[in-house]
């Protein structure tokens, strides 16, 4: 009997999960993820312009902004991502 309330307990557990990663979901495709933008229009885009072909793909591949993009405040380093 113990079993059937965990199995029971357990689908409702994974039910309320994934309900709330629904919302989380419906949340970032209305706009409630916010970019970092670089131009003045505002499309959501960031403004590569005047970026080395390196640092494209640096932003593409690993998600890392050049310093000049984020401000200048950031610490150099050593351009390893994740140990590879």
């Amino acid at each position: 009997m113990e079993k059937n309330y965990l199995i029971v307990g357990l689908i409702v557990l994974l039910l309320a999960f994934a309900i709330f990663q629904s919302f989380q979901i419906s949340k970032l495709k209305n706009g409630g993820l916010q970019t970092v933008t670089g131009n003045a229009a505002g499309s959501g885009a960031i403004d590569m312009t005047g970026w080395t072909e390196d640092e494209k793909m640096m932003y593409e591949h690993h998600g890392t902004l050049p310093n000049r993009a984020q401000g200048g405040n950031a610490q150099p380093s050593s351009g390893m991502v994740g140990g590879c």
